[in-house]
């Protein structure tokens, strides 16, 4: 059970974050002379029936489940959590620039401790609540560079804050960014480390490592060491209608990540379109590419899009994906925030599945804009995702065959940059021979 002294602490120190940011925000901003506070106060209930129910804590306190075999052995897991967060950025007026961001996480001792297993807020192990640097950094930053080293919550297509769940992700890193050509950035850094539960296949309430911190086998990882991830990027957007990203990934005695899109955007009359394109390739790399290596990863991914909206508020998003014959879906999708794919579902993306070797899936999403009946910020969504699966690769548990994966998702989103949010999402998943399994999370808080 949680340790009742660290619990106690941990909400005095949790409600003075949250005091503090409330209280303080402009009066703290003038009197520090152009710094700004900002913050997030972050509250959810997330629920994932697996059809498994834990059955008890072992001696080593891991939750063990009824049933191992069902659903990958994945426990039923739900519970709610507060989530405050609160930051002091430097003006943005001078070109040196510095941020700080503490943040943490908290249940007050509310939730049954034998239903977190999955529940993706908490050390898995551990299930106690914590505080964390989420940032750290300092930057230069002109009209045409910027180069920052420290921790910060950035977003790129494979590697990203992810900040839809419970609390971003966040990078131990150093980038330089160039945009001195017109309509194109040039971008060069080092991934050294990241924290984030949610995406990271250790103790995400803690900085770790990229290799640690990645899908790949733990004997590998403990070959391998404390590794990196090197990455590039081009992005050309010339304002109008062409918009084209090339980011490459290099994890160090991992694989390497190569990311291509290209969008064309453009109207006809009150209908406004998005036709993209999108190859991602995963290819293992340094002692992984070694036969002594128990991951093995080789495959591409490729994508299409089309999505379009109309003044009415009517707005649809389709989307289809095939993955080649080659093995690594599982050591790779979803590693480290990245979710930049066109045809997945709206939580459980691909990890049910037995494997998505040689599977295509297809997406189909109608949702309406309330702006245009005078609700602003306010959207209601629903997906139908479908895999198509090898069923020469996907097995479950028990190696029986699986061939197809549908996914049934509606999401209810309110809210903007600043104050009040909201996102309600309830997702469906029917696996052949596995129980059905749905997933629930209501998140909701205030930004300032």
């Amino acid at each position: 059970m949680h340790n009742n002294n660290k619990s106690n602490k941990m909400k005095k120190i949790l409600f003075s974050l949250v005091s503090l940011g409330l209280l303080s925000s402009s009066l703290m901003a003038e009197m520090l002379n152009g710094w700004e506070i900002s913050g997030d106060i972050r509250a959810g209930w997330v629920q994932y029936d697996y059809k498994n129910k834990p059955l008890n804590i072992d001696a080593n306190g891991d939750i063990v489940p009824t049933n191992p075999n069902t659903n990958k052995g994945h426990i039923d897991s739900q519970g709610i959590y507060t989530m405050p967060k609160l930051s002091i950025s430097s003006p943005k007026s001078n070109p040196i620039r510095a941020k700080l961001t503490l943040a943490g996480a908290t249940d007050f001792g509310i939730n049954d401790e034998k239903y977190e297993s999955r529940t993706f807020v908490f050390d898995p192990n551990k299930r106690e609540s914590f505080i964390i640097l989420q940032e750290a950094y300092l930057s230069y930053e002109d009209k045409e560079n910027k180069l920052l080293i420290g921790r910060e919550e950035l977003a790129t297509p494979m590697i990203d804050t992810d900040d839809y769940y419970m609390l971003a992700n966040s990078f131990e890193l150093a980038y330089y960014k160039n945009s001195s050509i017109e309509n194109l950035n040039l971008t060069a850094g080092y991934f050294y480390k990241m924290a984030g539960v949610w995406d990271s296949a250790t103790d995400g309430t803690k900085f770790h490592s990229m290799s640690d911190a990645s899908f790949i086998d733990s004997d590998d990882k403990q070959k391998i060491g404390n590794k990196g991830i090197y990455f590039a990027a081009l992005e050309y957007n010339d304002n109008k209608h062409h918009n084209l990203q090339v980011w490459n990934y290099y994890g160090q005695d991992m694989y390497n990540t190569l990311f291509i899109q290209y969008d064309y955007t453009s109207s006809l009359g009150d209908f406004n379109y998005d036709i993209g394109a999108q190859l991602i390739n995963f290819k293992e790399v340094g002692y992984l590419a070694t036969a002594e290596a128990s991951t093995k990863i080789d495959y591409t991914l490729y994508s299409a899009r089309f999505d379009g909206d109309f003044s009415n508020g009517i707005e649809f998003a389709t989307g289809i994906s095939k993955y080649t014959n080659g093995e690594g879906q599982g050591a790779t999708l979803g590693a480290f925030g990245g979710y930049a794919y066109f045809a997945n579902g709206m939580i459980f993306h691909f990890f049910e599945a037995g494997s998505l070797q040689n599977a295509a899936s297809y997406k189909a999403q109608i949702a309406y804009n309330f702006s245009k009946v005078g609700i602003d910020n306010l959207s209601l969504a629903y997906r139908y995702t479908y895999f198509n699966l090898d069923s020469s690769h996907s097995q479950n548990a028990n190696g029986i065959a699986q061939s197809a994966m549908a996914l049934n998702g509606i999401r209810l989103s309110y809210g903007s940059k600043k104050g009040v949010y909201f996102t309600g999402t309830y997702e469906h998943v029917d696996l052949d021979n596995e129980p059905n399994t749905f997933s629930l999370r209501l998140i909701g808080g205030y930004k300032f």
